[in-house]
């Protein structure tokens, strides 16, 4: 029986203004599962840019924003066989609304949320564009009983990131630098070392990050004037197999050309919203660009299988990222935080 009423949800009603309305909560489909919301988490860049009206290809308001949700099965379609009442769910995306007007930001911060059966949807030949199937779809799964909300929303953001190794040419022993200490460079240098990268350094402007990033596992940190000197340069001689802008500046990407061996790789992760400049006279003769600008949805899903085992093992904690807790109403205040850089990461509560 589907549920009918309003719901709580998170809307960018213009660039720069973000309210809390009622909407109307979302009707399921026989392939899919509504979700009762537990918890969600802000990503510090890609929710800035869609509020600012700034992310490429998400910039008509009103828009409900979200893609970082944990939340439980309340409710299932007769097709459904991946998802059960009861199960913890993780990639609770609305990709559509039933409100008049209202456009997606994915949605994920609003009390209820729908999931999708992606796999039975495969096997009945549905699981295309044409019949209103996301890639998205893909990576909305149940997780293990035993992942608690706070590890399974961060592992929104760390399955992503794990699921970037593959397309990032990473493998175990590479000498790596990682620029910007934010929660995706910070998590980059935690699952790296637990990947079993070699030697990974950090660059962030900031002394307090530099220093956690060393506590998750960073061999060395610096600034970015110290890496631009002639000496580091010198000293590095070109020894980095890859250099990866967990921010997105192509400022970056003209700072890692004298740092890469021949051949090595620039990998850019967060999404840039200008095009990167490349002064081939600084680069090697040969090197590697690769930009990251949405996630390969088989390997973000196959990444929950290591993610699972270290989280089980302890080796791998949320409690080690998040540094704010807000209720849902205090969305604002949260906001506030992330642009003030005290933030690491925000998670909220319904």
């Amino acid at each position: 029986m589907n549920m009918k009423g309003k719901m709580k949800s998170v809307i960018a009603t213009a660039p720069g203004v973000v309210e809390i309305r009622e909407i109307d909560i979302p009707v399921i489909t026989p392939y899919q599962a509504l979700v009762k919301t537990e918890m969600v988490a802000l990503c510090n860049a890609t929710d800035s840019k869609l509020i600012a009206g700034h992310f490429p290809g998400a910039d008509r308001f009103p828009m409900a924003l979200g893609h970082e949700n944990v939340g439980i099965v309340i409710e299932v379609g007769s097709k459904v066989r991946n998802f059960k009442v009861g199960d913890r769910a993780i990639g609770g995306l609305n990709a559509t609304f039933t409100t008049p007007g209202l456009n997606s930001a994915w949605g994920g911060f609003s009390e209820y949320v729908i999931v999708n059966d992606f796999e039975v949807l495969q096997e009945e030949g549905l699981a295309t564009p044409e019949q209103g199937c996301w890639d998205s779809f893909e990576i909305q799964n149940a997780i293990p009983a035993d992942i608690q909300p706070e590890e399974a929303v961060i592992a929104c953001t760390w399955r992503e990131i794990v699921g970037a190794f593959k397309d990032f040419r990473l493998e175990p022993g590479k000498k790596v630098m990682v620029f910007g200490a934010g929660p995706v460079g910070l998590s980059f240098v935690k699952l790296g070392k637990l990947f079993g990268l070699g030697q990974v350094d950090i660059v962030d402007m900031l002394p307090d990050k530099l220093e956690l990033a060393r506590q998750m596992g960073a061999d060395n940190g610096y600034t970015p004037a110290e890496i631009a000197t002639p000496e580091f340069i010198a000293t590095a001689n070109r020894s980095y197999d890859t250099v990866i802008d967990a921010v997105g500046l192509p400022s970056i990407v003209h700072s890692a050309l004298p740092l890469i061996k021949m051949a090595g790789d620039i990998c850019v992760y967060g999404v840039m919203t200008k095009n990167p400049t490349i002064d081939l006279d600084q680069a090697p003769y040969n090197f590697n660009l690769f930009i990251h600008r949405w996630p390969t949805r088989s390997e973000e899903k196959r990444a929950m299988i290591a993610l699972t085992e270290w989280i089980r093992e302890g080796r791998l904690s949320a409690s080690d990222f998040i540094s704010h807790r807000f209720k849902i109403e205090q969305i604002n205040e949260a906001l506030e935080a992330i642009k003030r850089n005290e933030v690491i990461k925000t998670v909220l509560t319904f």
